[in-house]
């Protein structure tokens, strides 16, 4: 079901996501590589139901998930 287990641990990771950073940006932030972030954003696509970065702010922002834009 999307939107399952959105957990608080992921709401900098998301918002990172939709400031737009890159991978590698918000591995730097973060103190983790590049490849685990976009394991992490593949998870948050799949619980989001989403295809792609876009459409996932758009659902979180939508959801409460993220603050506003």
């Amino acid at each position: 079901m999307p939107g399952r287990d959105m957990s608080d641990g992921g709401t900098e990771r998301r918002a990172s996501v939709a400031q737009g950073l890159s991978n590698n940006q918000i591995g730097r932030r973060l103190y983790i590589s590049g490849k685990t972030v976009s394991v992490h954003v593949s998870n948050v696509l799949a619980k989001l139901g989403a295809s792609g970065r876009a459409e996932a702010v758009d659902v979180a922002h939508r959801r409460g998930l993220i603050g506003a834009r």
